[in-house]
């Protein structure tokens, strides 16, 4: 078992770094391979807004939702509610305004990038932070200080982003299409199922039969990249 010393004021360090560097690299990647993406993004603030209604709204209602449920009545948020809020704002707003282009490709490497190095400050926030696997037998077991070793989910999920976001980067040094024109639908789909995999290593309460919220989310989500990706390769949505 290996003990990690933990404080919860280590999740906004890793949040400011994530935000800085995820933005950072976002517009220096939309640079270097995507600037007809960025140039064909809606103009105007209605388009921000609803990304960033949409995401509050999804990060809170799903981070919080399974705190209510297990009786903590805490508040609290979530990566994978936020995602799902933002296409979900982002989606209304296209249909309101009969834009059908994909407008996703300039968010891939800040969100991937944005995982990669937050989830380490989940890890270091430890157990207040809720975001704690099951306990363990396996080697690689961490105590965030309750003498447990549990899975470090949250690593499981950093190295599954970072794993994608070397993928994807080799992908646009290649201008390979899939990474080029889908690549929020690949990121989607990527990020959907291995989070789908990790709930299974986490305490949270079930809503239907062994699966939790964030089961069920992961699988709207799936759905979603499943769908808009078979309609890109069809043609009938504008590529960015």
């Amino acid at each position: 078992m290996i003990s990690v010393a933990t404080d919860p004021g280590y999740h906004r360090v890793f949040d400011a770094v994530a935000w800085v560097i995820g933005l950072g690299a976002g517009w220096a990647v939309s640079r270097w391979r995507l600037q007809d993406a960025r140039a064909a993004l809606p103009r105007g603030h209605g388009f921000i807004v609803s990304i960033a209604l949409g995401a509050v709204a999804g990060a809170y209602l799903a981070g919080s939702l399974p705190s209510i449920v297990s009786g903590a009545g805490s508040i609290s948020h979530s990566v994978v509610g936020a995602l799902a809020g933002a296409i979900i704002g982002v989606e209304i707003y296209k249909a309101a305004r009969g834009i059908r282009r994909s407008t996703g490709a300039v968010f891939v490497a800040p969100f991937t990038i944005g995982i990669t190095i937050g989830r380490w400050g989940c890890f270091f926030a430890g157990l207040p932070d809720g975001t704690y696997g099951l306990p363990t037998r396996l080697p690689w077991g961490v105590d965030l200080g309750d003498g447990i070793a549990r899975h470090p989910v949250q690593l499981y999920e950093s190295a599954s982003m970072l794993l994608f976001l070397g993928a994807y980067l080799v992908g646009l040094g290649l201008r390979a299409p899939w990474a080029v024109m889908r690549g929020f639908y690949f990121m989607v789909l990527w990020y959907a199922g291995q989070r789908f995999v990790w709930e299974f290593f986490k305490p949270y309460p079930s809503v239907l039969g062994p699966f939790n919220l964030f089961h069920l989310i992961s699988v709207g989500l799936t759905i979603y990249g499943c769908i808009w990706l078979a309609r890109s390769r069809q043609g009938s949505v504008g590529l960015t």
